[in-house]
């Protein structure tokens, strides 16, 4: 079982960081390096280090994802404005 949780994770984390790099949507990015980050977080825990897979999602998939999706919502913001889109 052990074997199959290692393989499931290992392949979520390698599907996800895939996912990041192929795509052209900012957001679409950010969810899927949210993914990846939950199957460390899962190959952290099968390791025994709980801490770490706790940090891992409160850390990165939480503060950090939800700073990057901000800015990169502002910055579309600000680019939709500079082209005269009304709001």
């Amino acid at each position: 079982m052990a074997v199959l949780l290692f393989w499931l994770f290992s392949a979520g984390t390698l599907g996800g960081a895939l996912f990041v790099i192929t795509r052209r949507n900012m957001i679409a990015a950010v969810m899927g390096m949210v993914g990846t980050f939950f199957a460390l977080a899962g190959l952290y825990l099968m390791l025994y280090a709980s801490f770490l897979a706790v940090i891992q999602v409160l850390v990165y998939a939480g503060a950090i994802m939800v700073l990057f999706v901000f800015v990169t919502n502002s910055l579309l913001f600000l680019s939709l404005k500079r082209k005269g889109a009304k709001f």
